[in-house]
């Protein structure tokens, strides 16, 4: 089995590249994980640059493999990281993206809790102080506080 690999390596290794690029492709399909991609995407390079005839025996295709997985996992990170920064709250978390933005009253406040809409949902709403804004008027979200939401007048 190994003499096959070595033979298949020293004819075609391009090959051996890209079966191994597949593989870790599927299993990143598979699970999800998100750690695969970038080493699926530098063994599929790595078999462009075999089958372009850039050979340079395996230690070295191996080498060559390992920075380029390195170089596009820090290059990823970094794209990511601006494309959305920390401060930005995930896409899929409604509570947090709710926050700093304006909810419309829609039962008075008593005692500081109400209701307000926002986001096509009702929620209960909490206001610190006296104010007591009208029905239809707008407030600020806060917090959100499990299901309820700590709001203030603009």
């Amino acid at each position: 089995m190994i003499d096959a690999l070595v033979s298949l390596h020293a004819s075609q290794p391009w090959w051996i590249w890209l079966a191994v690029g597949l593989a870790l492709l599927a299993i990143e399909a598979a699970l999800s994980s998100e750690w695969l991609l970038w080493p699926a995407v530098s063994a599929g390079l790595v078999a462009v640059l075999t089958a372009l005839g850039l050979r340079y025996g395996f230690a070295i295709e191996f080498i060559v493999f390992g920075v380029l997985t390195a170089a596009l996992t820090l290059l990823s990170s970094r794209l990511i990281k601006r494309m959305n920064p920390a401060d930005m709250p995930d896409v899929n978390d409604r509570d947090t993206r709710l926050v700093g933005r304006p909810a419309e009253v829609i039962t008075p406040f008593l005692n500081g809790k109400g209701r307000v809409f926002i986001s096509g949902a009702e929620w209960a709403a909490e206001i610190d102080g006296d104010g007591t804004p009208p029905i239809g008027s707008r407030v600020i979200v806060e917090m959100v506080e499990g299901a309820r939401l700590k709001v203030r007048a603009p």
